[in-house]
């Protein structure tokens, strides 16, 4: 195997890669036999279907997939021997014919993480931020938490404010409904200012099940 680097942008490379057909064409034989000692066909024993059969059907597919990890072994032995840091997967492409049929060529356009280089932070000054946080703030965000991780029982008394309730309403205009004025299994907090204040208040002392017009 032969590998050669071009550099085609500032991170964009091409590797054309050569392929002995030789190494390619053993590699082809050995598994086409692998694929005949299990291969069967009506006619034949398992693993009696004579190895010409066999190729007849298998070998493009076999040559394919022989050729596919070869490449990609070529690319991963050249780009470690290079220490290229490859960013995103390369494309393959074959080439023309090679000037002896003995080789196969490819190439491989990738592209390859810009290389960063830190200057001299010797004079740097580095400010670290400080926050101050007070005890009000500590009490404001730990009540937001337990807010926020609260559970919630059904009750048999009156609903209070910081109850969950979940309701069903519909909202009429001269005793006609309108569009986006109703509502099924909401769910809202008492007090939290999710709905008309004068609708929440409506709902502060219902019990579960009971309905009222408003």
């Amino acid at each position: 195997m032969a590998a050669i680097l071009e550099n085609i942008s500032q991170l964009e490379r091409r590797l054309d890669i050569t392929l002995p057909s030789v190494e390619i064409d053993s590699e082809v034989q050995i598994r086409l036999k692998h694929l005949a000692r299990t291969f069967k066909m009506h006619g034949f024993r398992p693993g009696k279907v004579p190895l010409k059969v066999v190729a007849q059907q298998y070998e493009d597919q076999v040559r394919r997939e022989v050729l596919g990890d070869a490449l990609q072994k070529s690319f991963g032995d050249a780009i470690r021997e290079q220490n290229l840091k490859v960013a995103g997967a390369p494309r393959f492409e074959p080439k023309t014919a090679a000037e002896s049929a003995s080789q196969v060529e490819f190439s491989a356009t990738f592209e390859v993480y810009p290389e960063l280089a830190v200057g001299d932070i010797a004079e740097v000054t580095i400010s670290r931020p400080v926050a101050d946080v007070s005890e009000a703030e500590v009490d404001k965000t730990l009540d937001i938490m337990r807010k926020q991780r609260a559970t919630f029982s059904p009750v048999e008394r009156e609903a209070a404010l910081g109850d969950k309730a979940t309701i069903d309403f519909v909202g009429k205009i001269d005793g006609q409904e309108f569009n986006g004025g109703k509502g099924e299994n909401l769910e809202v907090i008492l007090g939290e200012g999710r709905l008309l204040k004068d609708f929440e208040n409506k709902l502060v002392g219902m019990k579960a099940g009971a309905s009222q017009t408003f």
